[in-house]
């Protein structure tokens, strides 16, 4: 599938080749289960700490340029996370153990971040893309008393979701027939198989470098976006911003406040105009919106 055909616009993100000698240092953490995970750390004098979340193949320095400005701004401390599954070497590409192992990671990242900061601070996750899902679902889940808002940047919420183009504008390709027999098997508790891949991504392979994630498993992409998203929005407790740009390809923009305002009526919205899918990660006018958000929440 070419760009024209669907696929984002992965040019808008080449500025950050040119910032790779600037970006935080990848530094580990203890999961669970004695497992070990990255996360990119940019320090600030406040007690906020503001976790990032990456999208679908992708890792955790493309928040390199977002994370910078609300650190130097005295924002947050924010920590850009690579996913379980995802990054330079993970452990397994594409798979992870079980479905909610990803909202394990990220409450077990909060209690690294306690340690580092003697126990004191504010929390908030954020996340782009299928990363925005997953801050969604973290913060609707059993771990929603942890945090105080949640960004939902150019979030995807689900194939069944209103706003969602089929196949999210051409970026994903999912084998429907395995995805139907997987959760017949699944409601049965039926999880030996749940490691199989399911979902393609559609990146062309002029820009590979050897850290995408181009397949995931039937586990891993359970885990990336709430199970119902209104469900998530209704027993979530933080405060919600959702941020997107009107040219975004996986899109109907115009869906969003009608499919999300009846679940969580107190949700703010910014959108941005013209900003595509991933310009959006450059784009200072959502930078500045994001943090007016994070501020007026930590007054």
């Amino acid at each position: 599938m070419s760009e024209s055909e669907g696929v984002f616009e992965v040019t808008e993100l080449f500025p950050l080749i040119d910032q790779i000698a600037e970006m935080a240092p990848l530094e580990p953490y203890r999961t669970r289960g004695k497992g070990e995970l990255c996360f990119r750390r940019y320090s600030s004098e406040t007690n906020v700490h503001f976790i990032l979340i990456h999208g679908s193949s992708s890792h955790s320095a493309y928040w390199h340029p977002f994370a910078k400005f609300l650190s130097e701004s005295g924002v947050a401390n924010v920590y850009a996370v690579d996913l379980r599954g995802h990054g330079p070497h993970p452990q397994r590409r594409g798979d992870i153990d079980y479905i909610n192992q990803l909202e394990d990671d990220l409450a077990d990242l909060i209690e690294h971040i306690k340690t580092i900061d003697e126990g004191t601070g504010r929390f908030l996750v954020g996340g782009h893309s299928s990363g925005g899902g997953l801050a969604l679902r973290f913060a609707g889940g059993k771990y929603r008393d942890l945090i105080e808002g949640a960004l939902l940047f150019a979030p995807y919420l689900g194939h069944k979701a209103p706003m969602v183009k089929k196949n999210a504008g051409g970026w994903a390709s999912p084998n429907i027939p395995k995805i139907a027999a997987l959760k017949i098997l699944n409601t049965f508790g039926i999880r030996f198989l749940n490691g199989i891949k399911v979902l393609k991504f559609n990146l062309p392979e002029k820009y590979h470098t050897g850290y995408e994630t181009l397949e995931y498993s039937f586990r891993l992409m359970e885990g990336m976006h709430p199970v119902k998203y209104q469900s998530s929005l209704t027993h979530s407790r933080a405060k919600v911003l959702l941020v997107v740009g009107t040219g975004d390809e996986a899109f109907q923009v115009e869906q969003f406040k009608k499919g999300i305002l009846p679940y969580k009526p107190d949700a703010e919205f910014h959108f941005v105009e013209g900003a595509k899918h991933l310009g959006l990660l450059m784009n200072a006018e959502a930078m500045d919106a994001v943090s007016n958000w994070v501020q007026k929440i930590a007054a």
